[in-house]
């Protein structure tokens, strides 16, 4: 929109701060109000690179309230810049409503990158990182998460979690629980500080890891949990085995059926070995 300010999106240190960028401290000395989750620990950061902006309180509770101050705010000339607890904004924080009502109202939004706790973790963990999906906090209820869990069991690809230290331990364990023990993954604690810890193991090693020092359930967290690896179906020989068996006795498609839901292979793989040991048997007739 012509004449009116910009909003900025900064991205702040998750930890260390050293990470900030001078484009991010120039942006912040530079517009007339900061947005803020939390005033009092945001007031901190600014503080300690002697910026004197404003501040406005921005979270879960009052984002819409402020929207349409901030808009028009922002209509009549004046710049404003978001920033969050911790790394980059609206990833798994406030925002969203506000970014989604500004770009409707055609009003310049121009983000400044920085640190991402979830990005951070992913680059250090020797995970694979060429596909990926951030999933951000489970619920935290068990019931609930249990059935989040379900749902991303057949991901076929990295999964990255952030967890709250008071849950850690039952989130791994539910983890365990629905992907298997043995599913490689990665929990990275307190990322740029000074207790930095990124420990990579099966989710059974990882669980057993918890417990061996309280120290470990300690921090914020970041889990990032492999794809699943899906067994070669030439290899498994009790899916075989099972197949052929019902084979003998039962229609294709419901042998077909049955032998992967009792073992678990998958059924499309399934379908193309019995589809194809049924031409073989026509050919050899």
């Amino acid at each position: 929109m012509k004449n009116s300010g910009t909003f900025y999106i900064v991205a702040t240190p998750i930890g260390n701060l050293g990470d900030i960028s001078m484009r991010a401290i120039e942006i912040l000395r530079t517009v007339d109000f900061v947005l803020a989750e939390d005033t009092r620990h945001s007031g901190n950061l600014l503080k300690h690179f002697d910026i004197k902006t404003k501040m406005l309180s921005l979270h879960e509770y009052n984002e819409k309230d402020r929207c349409e101050k901030i808009i028009t705010l922002l209509k009549s000339g004046i710049n404003v810049a978001l920033i969050c607890d911790a790394g980059t904004p609206l990833i798994s924080d406030p925002g969203f409503y506000l970014v989604k009502n500004l770009q409707e109202e055609n009003i310049k939004v121009v983000p400044i990158p920085g640190a991402c706790a979830a990005i951070t973790a992913l680059c250090a963990s020797g995970v694979a990182s060429d596909k990926f999906i951030f999933l951000g906090f489970l619920s935290a209820k068990k019931t609930a998460r249990l059935k989040e869990l379900e749902e991303y069991k057949n991901m076929s690809c990295t999964m990255i979690f952030y967890e709250a230290p008071h849950r850690i331990f039952e989130t791994i364990s539910d983890m365990a629980t629905i992907f298997s023990p043995q599913r490689d993954a990665v929990i990275a604690r307190e990322l740029t500080k000074i207790y930095e810890d990124i420990k990579r193991g099966s989710l059974e090693e990882l669980l057993l890891w918890l417990t061996m020092d309280t120290n470990n359930q300690r921090g914020e967290f970041v889990i990032i949990v492999s794809k699943e690896e899906k067994e070669n179906i030439n290899e498994n020989t009790n899916a075989l085995n099972v197949l052929n068996i019902l084979l003998k006795e039962l229609p294709l498609k419901q042998a077909v059926k049955i032998a992967s839901e009792i073992t678990n292979a998958n059924k499309n793989d399934l379908y193309k070995i019995a589809l194809k040991q049924n031409l073989d048997l026509c050919q050899t007739e």
